[in-house]
């Protein structure tokens, strides 16, 4: 049975010169996105930005764990 293994480098966008792998920005725009409903919904900002930056961890996490696996 063969086995396939990638060697591909994970994607990467340039900002300022700077490499930001795509599960950084996936996290930043998810934090946003829950955070602009939370506070129209709920209107507490306190309770947006703690969800926001919940979901931005989570999702950083995740994707540091699965490059990391690659690599």
């Amino acid at each position: 049975m063969a086995v396939l293994t990638s060697t591909a480098a994970p994607a990467t966008v340039d900002i300022a010169g700077s490499a930001w792998p795509i599960y950084k920005l996936e996290a930043l725009v998810a934090a946003l996105v829950v955070a602009a409903l939370l506070l129209l919904i709920i209107g507490s900002p306190q309770v947006a930005v703690l969800a926001g930056a919940a979901v931005a961890t989570v999702r950083w996490t995740i994707g540091a764990a699965r490059a990391a696996s690659r690599s």
